[in-house]
This record gives structure tokens, C-alpha cells and sequence, in this order.
């Protein structure tokens, strides 16, 4: 068994707030091979995400994925952070993203890697949130881009 080429990769998170402010979250299943997270993040609660595929402009990635786990449309979107994830398995740059605009109705799409998607209150979010998630949710309440400087 040859070991994964050891490279850095770009992923995106999405925060979703409806009207109401709060922020659609989906729980990743619990076992590692099917909750499909490079950085260990079986378990968690996490927005809506994942790579960026090769060519992917950031807008269209973010849409697709957006997409894929949901079922909603991205209509417009802005990035509202950046960081560095690094573990032991993976290395990726993550940018974040707010959904200014989007439609449709949440599905779970995925049902084998999130299992349930819920909406939180910004004021009440679960305890167990994926890292990146939580460097996102992190710059977005300090009104800052990056907290990895």
C-alpha cells in the first residue's frame, strides 16, 4: 500500500444564515472512513464544504459544493475568511464563505458522510464544531480574514 502524495490543498466551508440569523450546520458521521474528512472531522458539526476541484474559480466551487451537500443554489456568496488547516493526515488552505443570497430547500444529500443538516441560532451552536468550521465561525465574529498570521 503506497502512502497519499504529501501536498497542500484548497477546501471551502460555507456559511448558510437565513433571515433569522441562524446558521445551517450538518453532522458528519461518526465513522472516519465514511465521514470522507482528510483532517479527522468524523463527528462534528460542520457547514456546508469540501474541495476545490482542478480549474474551479472560487465562486463555482463553492457553489457546486454548496450544491452537492444540500441541494441549495448559491447566488451570491462573499469570502469572509481564510486559514490554515493542518494535521498529521492533511494540509489545506480553507476559504470561508457567507452566502449573501441562496435557494431551494436543505437536503441531506449525502446521508452516508452528514448525516442530518440543522439550523443553529449564531448564539447557540453546538459544542462539537469541526476545526475549520470553527476557525470560520472565529474570524467572522472577530471581523477579521485570517487569524493565522
Amino acid at each position: 500500500m503506497s502512502e497519499k502524495p504529501r501536498v497542500t490543498r484548497a477546501g471551502m466551508g460555507i456559511m448558510v444564515m437565513d433571515a433569522k440569523g441562524r446558521v445551517l450546520m450538518g453532522l458528519r458521521n461518526s465513522d472516519a472512513a465514511l465521514a470522507d474528512s482528510d483532517l479527522h472531522g468524523e463527528g462534528t458539526w460542520t457547514f456546508p464544504g469540501g474541495k476545490f476541484d482542478f480549474g474551479d474559480g472560487f465562486f463555482e466551487g463553492a457553489a457546486r459544493e454548496l450544491k452537492e451537500e444540500t441541494n441549495l443554489d448559491l447566488i451570491r456568496a462573499e469570502i469572509i475568511s481564510v486559514s490554515n488547516e493542518r494535521a498529521d493526515t492533511a494540509h489545506f488552505v480553507t476559504l470561508g464563505f457567507l452566502a449573501t443570497e441562496w435557494r431551494g430547500e436543505v437536503k441531506t444529500m449525502e446521508p452516508d458522510e452528514i448525516i442530518k443538516w440543522e439550523w443553529f441560532s449564531f448564539d447557540a451552536l453546538p459544542i462539537n464544531i469541526y476545526a475549520p468550521t470553527r476557525k470560520l465561525i472565529e474570524n467572522f465574529r472577530a471581523k477579521r480574514l485570517t487569524g493565522d498570521l
